[in-house]
């Protein structure tokens, strides 16, 4: 039998104290998931799938996830529509699957990527690059050994003695850095940390780690790309415990999407149930003048919440912006 070689990481104190608060989060978080209704579920869904499609540049709003999820025509690119079908269809049938089988692994991938490859599900016969602003970031490991190592790497994740938090984060990163699929990795690798995840506490079904990494995806790049450097994870595991803690502790305060809201800010959702409205119609419905207290205390809360969204979020300031509910914000509004 092969020797099974043990990808290379330092458990650091900074990993073992995120490791200890994650765990008391969960305890916390746990007992929230206990009283979340299934609308509160169904929300978070939406958010995962959203943010791990959107660090992959798929531009559709948790509103347009909603709508497909829901079965109703989207009018979008083709792709991204067929991306969010995919990634729904995956995160529909995840917990089938065994996170140190290659069999799931390729079926997950050839689910995520279906009409999107002319072969999901297969590793790649060719090289892969990982291109971003200042050129080729890092590049696959050679084809002919992605075989290998992606079975090594399944062949630790499945006799590996670590806490599950550090398993699936080193899983995560080794993944990237094989970078084992023609397309696809990125959402591959998140996917199956949250498998893994979800094996030790069914909790993280719930609890959307990916719009997290999203709402960080600067710094995660950078985790990626310091772990290169140092030729181990341990930047990646700390980055990646951060955020689950990060995930985890706003799950557990809010185990209705409700008590984020305060009465100013549930007044704004009320005036969004129509549909979308500038600035100025907002402050006109609200009774407001004062455009700095409506930012303040209305739309900037409810934007961090993630309740209410930019129609033209590429152009915050655009004279014809308008403001709508997300999925999240319509389970609060009603």
């Amino acid at each position: 039998m092969a020797m099974i070689e043990t990808p290379p990481y330092t458990i650091t104190s900074t990993i073992l104290d995120l490791s200890e608060r994650i765990g008391e989060a969960v305890g916390r978080a746990e007992e929230a998931a206990v009283r979340a209704n299934l609308r509160l579920r169904r929300v978070n869904r939406i958010r995962t799938i959203r943010g791990s499609l959107a660090i992959e540049g798929n531009r559709l709003t948790e509103e347009q996830v909603s709508t497909i999820l829901e079965g109703k025509p989207v009018v979008a690119p083709l792709r991204e529509i067929q991306e969010v079908r995919n990634a729904i269809n995956a995160y529909e049938q995840y917990l089938r699957w065994n996170p140190a089988s290659e069999s799931d692994l390729l079926r997950a991938h050839a689910i995520l990527m279906a009409g999107l490859l002319d072969a999901p599900g297969r590793y790649r016969h060719g090289g892969v690059a990982v291109t971003g602003p200042e050129g080729v970031q890092h590049i696959g490991a050679p084809a002919d050994r992605v075989p290998q190592l992606m079975s090594n790497l399944l062949s630790w994740l499945n006799v590996t003695e670590e806490h599950p938090l550090i398993a699936s984060s080193v899983f995560h990163y080794e993944f990237e850095f094989i970078h084992p699929f023609e397309d696809g990795n990125g959402r591959m690798g998140r996917l199956w940390q949250t498998l893994v995840l979800t094996r030790w506490r069914t909790l993280f079904s719930d609890v959307p780690v990916e719009s997290l990494i999203h709402a960080h995806q600067g710094d995660y790049y950078d985790a990626i790309r310091d772990s290169s450097a140092q030729e181990e994870s341990t930047p990646f595991i700390a980055f990646m415990l951060e955020v689950i803690l990060e995930a985890v502790r706003d799950f557990g305060s809010s185990d209705h999407v409700a008590d984020h809201v305060t009465d100013q800010v549930a007044r704004l959702l009320a005036q969004l149930r129509g549909g979308p409205k500038s600035a100025n119609q907002l402050m006109a419905a609200l009774g407001l003048s004062h455009r700095p207290t409506f930012r303040q205390n209305y739309i900037h809360p409810a934007l961090s919440a993630g309740l209410v969204e930019m129609i033209l979020p590429e152009s915050p300031t655009a004279r014809n912006q308008k403001y709508r509910l997300t999925a999240r914000g319509r389970a609060a509004a009603r």
